[in-house]
């Protein structure tokens, strides 16, 4: 399934205003510039994969605490399958986020100059 640049591109816009806007600021009227966001600058793409990398790590954390707190005793056990399930859906979606970016990585490289 090939994905073209424009509809990437269009993909990243609407996830940076969200970013910045936040989830109920998004039911405006007409179309934005790109960019102008008022005083708030939008997020770079760093920015973007910094939050992602952060929430994702942070989701980790819980599961293993969720589970030490578990083994203690001090855990409901229907928080602790809750708290390592989100764990788990997390780290399938970072690797299979690397495996694309690795694949893209060796596109480019197969790429002519």
């Amino acid at each position: 399934m090939a994905i073209s640049f424009e509809s990437a591109l269009n993909a990243y816009n609407a996830a940076s205003r969200r970013f910045v806007q936040g989830p109920d600021e998004n039911q405006n009227n007409g179309p934005q510039a790109p960019g102008i966001q008022g005083d708030v600058a939008p997020p770079t793409f760093g920015d973007l994969v910094r939050s992602g990398a952060t929430q994702a790590v942070e989701t980790m954390r819980q599961g293993e605490r969720m589970s030490a707190a578990a083994v203690i005793g001090q855990a409901d056990v229907t928080d602790v399958v809750m708290a390592v399930n989100n764990a788990e859906v997390t780290l399938q979606a970072v690797v299979s986020i690397r495996d694309r970016m690795i694949s893209a990585y060796q596109e480019i490289l197969r790429m002519p100059m």
